[in-house]
C-alpha cells in the first residue's frame, strides 16, 4: 500500500504543481488581454476557445482517454505500446487534418453563428488549425501519462503555455484583437514540440511500419470505447448550457451569473485536485483492473488519499464562501455564496466517488460509464427544475448535493458488484466525518457567517493535521520530510503506525 501511496501523492504534487503554475499562467494571460483589448478582447478568446474545446472534442472521438489505458494496460509490452502510440499519432494527424479542413471551409458561417457576423472568419477558420495542433498534443500525452511520465507531462503543459500566453501578449499588442488567435495556436504547437522532445528517448519496438489494415484494426476499439467517454463530456457540456438557460429563463439572467460565479469556483478547486489525482492513478488502475483486491486496494488509496488532502479545503470554503466570492468577483456575487456551500459539500461525495467511476474507464465498460454519467446530469437538472419554484437560484446547489450523494450511491453499488469492491473503515470514516463536518458549517452559516467562518477554520486545521497524519501513515517514513514530521508526531505524544 505504501509504493502505490507514495506514487500517487508523487504525482499530486508533480502535477498539482503544474496546475498552479497553469493558472497562475492563465490569470496573468487574461489580466494582459483585459488590459490590451478590454471585455470584447476576452469575449472573443472565450469564443475561440470555446470553438475549439467543442470541436476538438468531437473529432478527437476521446482517443486520448482510451490511448492512456491500452498504454497503461501493456506497459511492459513495447511492440504493443509502439502501435498504439503510433496509431494515436496517426489518427490524431488525421481526424485534426479533418476538423481543420471543416472548420475553415465552414469559417463564415461559424463566425456568423457565434458573433452574428463574418468579420471574425479568418480567425474563425484558423481555430481549425489549433485543434489539428491540440490532437496531435493529445496522442503525445496520452503516451506520457499511459507510461506514468509524470514530470514530463507536467513539463509538457507549463511551457506550452508558458510559451503560448507570452507569443499571445505580443501579439495582442502589435496587432490588437486579430493577435488573439495567436493565444490558440501557439500553445499547443509548443507543447508538441515540448512533448516531442521529452518523448524521443521512450523505448520503440523494432517492428516495420504499421500497414493500413493493422493501423485500423487498433483503431477501431480505441475510437468505439472514446466515442463513448466523448459522449460523456459532451453530456456535462450540455447539462451545463441546459442549466444556464434554465435559470436565466425563470429566474433572470442575474441568476445565470449567480449560478456561473458559484459553479466556476466550485469546478476549478476540485477539478485542479481530480487532475492532480488522475495523471497517475487512472494509468495505474488500468494495469491492475483485472485484479479484484489490487483495484479494490487502489481505489480505497485513492479516495482516503483525496479525501484527506482535499476535505479540510472544502470545510474552510464553506465557511468563507461569502468572502471568497467578494474577493474573487465583487459584493453582488455574496447571493451565490449559499449556492458555493452546496455544491461544496455535494463536492464531498464527488470526492469519494471520482476513484470508482474510472474503474469502469480502466476496464473497458462503456456503456456503465456512459449510464452513470447520464444518471448524473439527468439527477441535476430534474432535481434543479423540480427545485427553483421553492428555492430559487440556491437549488442548483442543493441539486448538485443531491446529485452527487445519488451518484456516489449507484457508483458503490455497481462496482461493488462488478469488482467486488469494498469501502474500508477509513474511506467509510473520511466520507461520513467530511461530510457531517460540512453539513454542520452549513447549518451554522443559515444563523451566522461569522460563527461558521471561524468554525470553519477551526474544523480546516483540525482535519488538515488528520489529514497529513492519515498520508504519513500510508506512505510511511518515507524521505527526509517524511521521517520528520514522524518524529513530530511522536513528540506530540501522537506516533503514526504505518499502515501495511
Amino acid at each position: 500500500m505504501s509504493d502505490n501511496s507514495r506514487g500517487l501523492i508523487k504525482s499530486m504534487m508533480i502535477v498539482g504543481s503544474a496546475q498552479i503554475l497553469n493558472i497562475a499562467i492563465g490569470i496573468v494571460r487574461m489580466k494582459m488581454v483585459a488590459v490590451l483589448v478590454g471585455p470584447t478582447g476576452v469575449g472573443l478568446l472565450g469564443i475561440y476557445n470555446s470553438l475549439q474545446t467543442t470541436v476538438g472534442g468531437v473529432a478527437g472521438l476521446g482517443l486520448g482517454t482510451s490511448g492512456v489505458r491500452d498504454i497503461a494496460a501493456n506497459k511492459n509490452d513495447v511492440n504493443v505500446q509502439s502501435r498504439v502510440r503510433t496509431v494515436l499519432l496517426i489518427a490524431g494527424l488525421l481526424q485534426g487534418a479533418i476538423a481543420m479542413v471543416l472548420v475553415w471551409l465552414f469559417r463564415e458561417q461559424l463566425a456568423q453563428l457565434l458573433f452574428s457576423e463574418s468579420s471574425h472568419a479568418t480567425e474563425t477558420g484558423l481555430v481549425g488549425v489549433a485543434i489539428l495542433f491540440s490532437l496531435i498534443l493529445a496522442s503525445q500525452t496520452a503516451t506520457l501519462q499511459g507510461l506514468r511520465r509524470i514530470g514530463d507531462l507536467g513539463m509538457v503543459t507549463v511551457l506550452g503555455a508558458l510559451v503560448g500566453t507570452i507569443v499571445g501578449i505580443v501579439a495582442v499588442w502589435l496587432k490588437a484583437e486579430a493577435g488573439l488567435i495567436w493565444f490558440l495556436l501557439v500553445q499547443p504547437l509548443a507543447s508538441v514540440l515540448v512533448a516531442a522532445f521529452v518523448s524521443r528517448k521512450l523505448p520503440r519496438s523494432k517492428k516495420s511500419s504499421l500497414t493500413t489494415s493493422e493501423i485500423l484494426t487498433a483503431w477501431k476499439p480505441m475510437a468505439a470505447l472514446g466515442v463513448v467517454f466523448m459522449i460523456g463530456g459532451l453530456a456535462g457540456s450540455s447539462t451545463l448550457l441546459v442549466a444556464r438557460s434554465l435559470i436565466a429563463r425563470d429566474l433572470g439572467i442575474d441568476a445565470a451569473g449567480l449560478f456561473s460565479a458559484s459553479w466556476g469556483v466550485a469546478m476549478v478547486y476540485v477539478g485542479f485536485l481530480l487532475a492532480a489525482m488522475g495523471a497517475d492513478f487512472y494509468p495505474r488502475l488500468a494495469e491492475v483492473i483485472y485484479d479484484r483486491d489490487a483495484t479494490s486496494r487502489l481505489i480505497n488509496d485513492q479516495a482516503q488519499l483525496g479525501l484527506a488532502i482535499g476535505g479540510p479545503i472544502l470545510l474552510g470554503l464553506i465557511g468563507i464562501a461569502p468572502w471568497f466570492m467578494t474577493v474573487l468577483y465583487s459584493r453582488e456575487f455574496v447571493p451565490a455564496a449559499e449556492m458555493l456551500q452546496w455544491q461544496t459539500l455535494g463536492n464531498v461525495f464527488k470526492l469519494a466517488s471520482w476513484p470508482m467511476g474510472f474503474a469502469y474507464v480502466a476496464a473497458a465498460r462503456p456503456r456503465i460509464f456512459l449510464m452513470t454519467e447520464i444518471f448524473w446530469n439527468a439527477a441535476f437538472i430534474g432535481l434543479l427544475w423540480i427545485g427553483m419554484p421553492f428555492f430559487g437560484v440556491e437549488a442548483a446547489g442543493i441539486a448538485f448535493f443531491i446529485a452527487y450523494t445519488l451518484y456516489f450511491t449507484l457508483l458503490h453499488i455497481l462496482t461493488r458488484q462488478l469488482f467486488d469492491y469494498r469501502l474500508e473503515k477509513l474511506s467509510l470514516g473520511l466520507i461520513g466525518v467530511h461530510a457531517s463536518l460540512a453539513a454542520l458549517v452549513l447549518a451554522l452559516s443559515q444563523f451566522s457567517t461569522l460563527l461558521a467562518a471561524g468554525v470553519s477554520i477551526v474544523l480546516l486545521t483540525v482535519t488538515a493535521v488528520g489529514g497529513l497524519r492519515i498520508v504519513l501513515m500510508k506512505i510511511g517514513p518515507y524521505g527526509r520530510l517524511s521521517i520528520r514530521l514522524y518524529k513530530t508526531f511522536a513528540t506530540l505524544y501522537w506516533p503514526i503506525r504505518r499502515m501495511e
